[in-house]
């Protein structure tokens, strides 16, 4: 695979248009995480709290991004894919656990995605006035998506995906700034968010903790560095690599969380919206006769090209994990990868056919994917404070970092299988405990391993 050319000018203008052309890795887990479960966290937090927890809007976009500048870390300086590299350092074991992880957790979010996205479809096209019977089933929808992106990604493979994360995020972050504008916002309550403080006790915990999970999720963290092998990058191209995560997850996912927050604090506590209830085609609703048309359909758009570009992004990393651990080359050249990539795609039309509420089907995806989060942060930070696997460790600031991404990801897991173990003789919340409980033997066993190494290295 080819190395792009790097240019060698001086910050200018011109070095400065050549980096936003060469944009792209980090903008599909931007593209994941500007999603529809990180509205529906926003939105319950304007609908219940008003601007309170503005300042946890600001952090999450803050920890999204050092979670994905470690991840961007390993990738260059270890020049593999994250399953090879712990592999190699760590064996087969660890990197099939890394890999089951990842794929439950992205396997599960892929079909709640496209429940979203078949939905939204339906509505918008109810909405419009252009629904006929099939185009107002989300079940049509579903189906139509999951061919659009079997076809899409598997003849366009990661270039496709890229462009199309990129086009997609820069439009939401426009529809929602632009519905931040004709929604009222009170600057001076909106400023009062910014003082760091959790209100209703618990309960505002839990909305704060689901916020800042938004950013901080195993499949933003395990895919940076196949997207970045996918452009050829190596450690000569930190530079690139630092502002592509800076403009995609400080920024673009920044303005994205900041827009659909403010909207939420100023319209749905005085529309006397249910926070339990709310979710995104609800919250457009809302503002039609508060702020007009105009603005819900900016939030419909906004909501549709969100779910659009999460769902492309969430549907190529299982296939980059087990093309990895299989040795496959990671390309739709190779004939089983691409298999990979239309399986995933046209598996994800089952979602358009799940029962039960949206919220409800969130919140089971969140916990899978909080619940293994913690370990992929362990593992990264494991590997790059090994100067066996990298020539040059972690500073004590990029620890730091890192130890408080696994303190938040812990936190936020732990609340979610709490909650499950209310319910746990159901099916579901018994298979979210059980997966907790492996997660955890497995960050116990990571642990153990890594006090060994020091203590031999000693």
């Amino acid at each position: 695979m080819a190395t792009e050319s790097r240019s060698s000018d001086t910050w200018g203008i011109g070095r400065i248009g050549s980096f936003l052309e060469r944009l792209g890795p980090t903008w599909l887990a931007g593209a994941i995480a500007a999603g529809p479960a990180t509205m529906a966290s926003l939105l319950v937090a304007g609908a219940s709290f008003g601007y309170a927890l503005l300042w946890v809007v600001v952090l999450s976009a803050v920890l999204g991004t050092v979670g994905q500048y470690l991840a961007m870390r390993l990738g260059l300086l270890t020049e593999a894919g994250i399953v090879t590299v712990v592999e190699r350092h760590l064996g087969s074991f660890w990197a099939w656990v890394l890999v089951v992880d990842v794929v439950l957790a992205a396997g599960l979010a892929q079909l709640v995605i496209m429940k979203t996205l078949a939905g939204v479809s339906a509505t918008v096209a109810e909405s419009a006035g252009i629904g006929t019977a099939a185009l107002t089933d989300p079940r049509f929808w579903g189906v139509l998506w999951a061919v659009i992106l079997a076809l899409g990604l598997a003849g366009g493979g990661y270039r496709l995906a890229e462009v199309g994360a990129k086009l997609l995020v820069s439009i939401v972050v426009i529809a929602f700034i632009a519905s931040a504008f004709v929604v009222p916002i009170d600057p001076a309550a909106a400023a009062s968010g910014l003082k760091p403080a959790i209100p209703a006790g618990v309960d505002g915990a839990l909305v704060a903790a689901g916020i800042l999970g938004g950013a901080v999720h195993i499949t933003l963290l395990t895919m940076q560095s196949y997207t970045m092998r996918a452009r050829g990058w190596t450690a000569r191209d930190a530079d690139i690599a630092t502002f592509d995560v800076v403009s995609s997850m400080l920024v673009a996912f920044g303005i994205f969380s900041l827009g659909v927050f403010l909207v939420a604090a100023s319209v749905l506590p005085s529309a006397g919206v249910d926070p339990a209830t709310i979710d995104g085609v609800g919250a457009a609703q809302t503002l039609g006769p508060i702020a007009g048309e105009y603005a819900m359909w900016l939030f419909l758009a906004g909501l549709l090209g969100a779910a659009v570009s999460t769902l492309g992004g969430n549907t190529i990393v299982p296939p980059y994990l087990l093309a990895d651990k299989l040795g496959w080359k990671q390309s739709v050249d190779d004939g089983r990868y691409r298999a990979a990539i239309v399986a995933v795609a046209l598996a994800s039309a089952a979602g358009a056919f799940l029962e039960g509420a949206f919220f409800q089907l969130l919140v089971l995806t969140l916990a899978f994917g909080l619940v293994g989060t913690p370990f992929a942060i362990a593992v990264i930070l494991y590997l790059l404070n090994d100067s066996a696997v990298v020539p040059e460790t972690n500073s004590l600031p990029a620890n730091l970092g890192g130890l408080a991404l696994f303190v938040v990801a812990v936190v936020l897991a732990g609340e979610f299988v709490l909650a499950e173990l209310e319910t746990v003789t159901e099916p579901a919340s018994a298979f979210v405990v059980t997966f907790a409980a492996a997660m955890a033997l497995a960050l116990v066993g990571l642990a153990g391993r890594f006090v060994r190494d020091r203590i031999d290295a000693n």
